[in-house]
Parts: C-alpha cells; sequence; structure tokens
C-alpha cells in the first residue's frame, strides 16, 4: 500500500513539473537545471535566492573575463564583464525559477527556455524572461571573491 501511495505521488509530482516547449511544442521541464530535471522548491522558511554570509565563492584567477562560472549549489553566477571587474548575480532565472546554465559570450543563458541576461548588468538581453537577475553583493579580497 506505502508503495502505490509513493508512486501515485511521484506521477502527481511529475506532471506538476512539466509544461510544453512552445518553441517546439515538446512536454519540457517548467524548472530545473539543462538535464531536464526539476529543482527543488524551497519549503516553509527556506528561500531559493542566494544567501549572504560572506563566504568565498570563487578565486579572481578561475573567472573569465567577458564570461564567468555558475555557481549552481549557492545559486549565484559570478562574472567578469571586463578585466578585473566582478560582479554576481541570482542564478535563479527571473521566468520560471530555473538555474541558468551557461555564461557565453558576455550573456548568461538559462536552459529551461532560453532567456539571456547581460554580465555588466543582469539585465534581460531575450525572453521570455522579463526581469533582471538580482544583483548579489560581492567584495574581492586578495585573489577570492567573497559574497559579502
Amino acid at each position: 500500500m506505502i508503495a502505490g501511495v509513493g508512486a501515485g505521488g511521484l506521477t502527481l509530482a511529475l506532471a506538476a513539473c512539466g509544461g510544453t516547449d512552445t518553441a517546439t511544442g515538446t512536454d519540457a521541464p517548467t524548472s530545473g537545471d539543462a538535464t531536464g530535471s526539476a529543482a527543488p522548491k524551497a519549503g516553509a522558511g527556506e528561500s531559493s535566492a542566494p544567501q549572504a554570509g560572506g563566504a568565498a565563492l570563487a578565486k579572481t584567477a578561475d573567472i573569465p573575463v567577458g564570461g564567468g562560472t555558475i555557481l549552481k549549489d549557492q545559486k549565484i553566477v559570478v562574472v567578469q564583464p571586463t578585466e578585473g571587474e566582478f560582479k554576481a548575480f541570482s542564478a535563479v532565472c527571473t521566468h520560471k525559477g530555473c538555474v541558468v546554465g551557461s555564461v557565453d559570450g558576455g550573456t548568461i543563458v538559462c536552459p529551461c527556455h532560453n532567456s539571456k541576461f547581460n554580465i555588466a548588468d543582469g539585465a534581460v538581453t531575450g525572453g521570455p524572461a522579463q526581469g533582471p537577475l538580482p544583483e548579489q553583493v560581492i567584495k574581492v579580497e586578495g585573489d577570492q571573491i567573497i559574497l559579502a
């Protein structure tokens, strides 16, 4: 009996995560990562927003000029728009809550529905997202990028 309830709950959970990709007309996840796995939802008292706390995020040498690094566990993307200028944004897409999947050619790209954001300010450069990625406060201490 417990196995039957578990399987039924799993079926409902999987059905709730699906949607239709308007570009292809196929079923596609509405949240998750590039592999299509569903992103965990925040529960009571939890937040899907990045956490503050002075934690070291990355070394400056690890962030390419004109590119960036996605820290999926922290839900933060750290970028270097111009040499020596480091910025961080929430890695949670403002469209459907997927974690962004890549930083390429000055653009942060969400794999779920192809929203694109500018690495200089987090602004939307391609839809369907309509809001920018929220900026996160960071500081550089020596060769460390730290969440302020």
